[in-house]
């Protein structure tokens, strides 16, 4: 059990929710998007919320400034959410505005008011789980999406909503975080991405 919610926390980390929702988008809107279109927003968001992370948590460890991935400790965390905050006001101001999409643009903003968030609570000696932030952002944007397009995605939202509870459920388990830090986690996360819906649901 232990290694099957280790693995989930690997394969549902915080890094690989930018990326995830900007493919959803392209699955589900029905709006044409060219192939130009799709790579010119997939291939830098990629790099830059993925490739560039991952350099920088190498980076961070090989100084000795973080000790692990998960980041258990307060002081830690701060370290990669400015790097993280950082890097998503880049898709916002530079990749985006190229291949302009609202639905994405609002998304990432979301995201960013997510992180901008989590990294407060750290200056008051507070984690919440960003596992549980990233999914349940991008829970919040796929049933926006369902809704905005007129979409039935249930089956997938349904099991999303499953996989949101087991990303939880090993975050618990594994003591890296609390219940109330991971209660916390998923209201910034589903608020976030709600209180950009009035711009363009």
């Amino acid at each position: 059990m232990k290694v099957f919610l280790r693995m989930v926390s690997y394969l549902f980390h915080p890094i690989f929710i930018p990326i995830a929702g900007t493919i959803a988008y392209f699955l589900v809107t029905p709006k044409y998007s060219p192939i130009e279109l799709q790579s010119g927003n997939i291939l830098p968001i990629f790099i830059l919320t993925v490739i560039i992370p991952i350099i920088a948590y190498l980076i961070l460890t090989n100084i000795g400034v973080v000790s692990s991935v998960f980041q258990p400790n307060v002081k830690e965390r701060r370290y990669p959410l400015y790097i993280i905050t950082l890097l998503l006001l880049m898709v916002v101001y530079k990749v985006i505005p190229n291949n302009f999409t609202i639905e994405l643009y609002y998304y990432f903003l979301g995201l960013i008011s997510a992180t901008t968030a989590s990294l407060l609570l750290l200056f008051f000696g507070y984690k919440s789980s960003l596992h549980v932030t990233g999914m349940a952002s991008l829970l919040m944007f796929l049933l926006c999406l369902s809704i905005h397009f007129e979409k039935n995605i249930t089956i997938a939202l349904c099991l999303f909503i499953v996989t949101t509870g087991v990303v939880a459920t090993s975050r618990i388990y594994l003591k890296v975080h609390d219940r109330t830090e991971v209660f916390i986690g998923l209201i910034i996360g589903l608020f976030s991405q709600l209180l950009t819906v009035r711009y363009w649901l």
